[in-house]
């Protein structure tokens, strides 16, 4: 009875330990490494509703130990996270803090001199998803801009990747840049947003006017004697193996960790006539369009917050589900992105010419869906019939050049070995 008491108080620890192992901390619960070079500042936060400190939000943290915010930022789906995808925020005082919200996805990106006249020191703290084609990178890439052009220090509040176990797609083409796609990247970057910011700064990404600025101190140990132009408050007790589920949804249309986990697949289905999911409690899970057999999986998207417009609402579409528990929907997808849902909606749709969504030009070369490919090759790709070895073998050799200079940059124990001698920042 004694031996089986120790062996089930073993398992139990054991147990404990490898959850444990498996907690990350994002940077901004990190209070006690960046609260010492904040103090008696005046703060400007870009945030939105993923910027928490365990279930309080960090601009009421921060408020509560004293920190003064002059003014918050806000990004695509604004500050408190219920705007549409794509849709045009503007400006406001926040009702729960009294405080102006300036938006960076209305009519500027970038903010001002006069935005950042009550700042002493900028913070950033968004949730990522690790998708090219999600805006918040771009957000960070002009926010590090602006403080770089200022002169006024960034820290960047880390948080855990929950698609950074692995890297693949189509590197980005820059003929296509787009809002939905900056930099040449492959689709799933495998990165955090600060090693990203390293991966921009590092390689000179930035524009030329910030690139000509001596971001001195680029670093990930803080100090409060040593001035700096930006730096990192890493994570705790996170790695690219990590499996991460975000404690708060990013955006109104990823409300869980399969819709996160399906995105950079099913998020081609934007550039098409089907439906995305949007409109249902299953976005990026679901797809399809009315014209498809009646023998498949159905549903109706309608508006809904966040998603109050997009296609064929109101209208019944026939298509798939991917959805299920969590294990299901990751070994659905596992660790590169999967065409095959993609080639097989095309070969069943019954009216080809008219799949992929034309932009008003009526030239495909201009058109949505080759934004979120980042090239010209995928649209022709899937008409010719294409398997997805042969598509996958396109990729190359610019995906393996990627990797190799995602390597130079990691602040996190990779998910595969690595060579410790590329890293310039450990």
């Amino acid at each position: 009875m004694r031996k089986i008491f120790t062996c089930i108080v073993a398992f139990f620890v054991i147990a404990v330990s490898v959850l444990k192992a498996q907690t990350a901390i994002p940077g901004a619960d990190r209070l006690d490494v960046y609260l010492p070079l904040i103090k008696g500042k005046k703060v400007g936060i870009f945030a939105n509703q993923t910027s928490i400190v365990g279930k309080t939000h960090l601009v009421d943290t921060l408020r509560k130990l004293g920190v003064k915010i002059s003014v918050i930022f806000g990004p695509e789906h604004g500050f408190r996270g219920t705007a549409d995808a794509g849709e045009k925020v503007a400006n406001y005082v926040d009702k729960e803090t009294g405080i102006q919200v300036v938006s960076l996805y209305g009519s500027k990106r970038y903010p001002s001199a006069e935005d950042l006249k009550d700042v002493d020191v900028m913070i950033f703290d968004l949730q990522d998803v690790g998708c090219r084609f999600y805006t918040y990178i771009n957000s960070m890439q002009d926010f590090l801009e602006t403080a770089l052009i200022h002169h006024k220090p960034l820290l960047l509040l880390d948080r855990p990747n929950p698609n950074g176990f692995y890297v693949d797609g189509p590197v980005l083409d820059l003929k296509y840049k787009s809002g939905v796609g900056k930099q040449p990247i492959p689709i799933v970057y495998g990165l955090t947003m600060g090693e990203y910011a390293m991966m921009l700064l590092g390689e000179k990404w930035l524009s030329k006017e910030a690139n000509e600025v001596n971001a001195y101190n680029i670093t990930t140990k803080p100090t409060t004697d040593t001035p700096f132009h930006f730096m990192v408050i890493k994570c705790k007790d996170y790695t690219h193996n990590t499996k991460y589920e975000l404690p708060v949804k990013p955006s109104p249309n990823l409300p869980n960790i399969q819709s996160i986990y399906l995105y950079p697949s099913t998020c081609f289905f934007e550039g098409t006539v089907l439906s995305e999911g949007r409109g249902t409690t299953k976005p990026f899970q679901v797809f399809g369009h009315p014209s498809y057999p009646k023998t498949l999986y159905s549903f109706t998207p309608n508006p809904n917050e966040g998603a109050k417009s997009s296609k064929l609402y109101g209208q019944q579409c026939y298509g798939w589900d991917l959805s299920g528990p969590v294990d299901d929907v990751l070994a659905k997808t596992g660790t590169q992105i999967q065409l095959k849902w993609l080639i097989e909606a095309y070969k069943l749709f019954p009216d080809k010419n008219n799949f992929f969504l034309l932009p008003k030009s009526g030239k495909m070369e201009e058109s949505f869906f080759n934004k979120l490919a980042g090239n010209n090759d995928l649209w022709q790709q899937i008409k010719a019939g294409k398997s997805e070895a042969e598509i996958r073998k396109s990729w190359e050799p610019k995906l393996s050049e990627y990797k190799l200079i995602r390597k130079k940059y990691l602040l996190y124990d990779d998910f595969a070995p690595i060579n410790r001698k590329l890293n310039p920042i450990r």
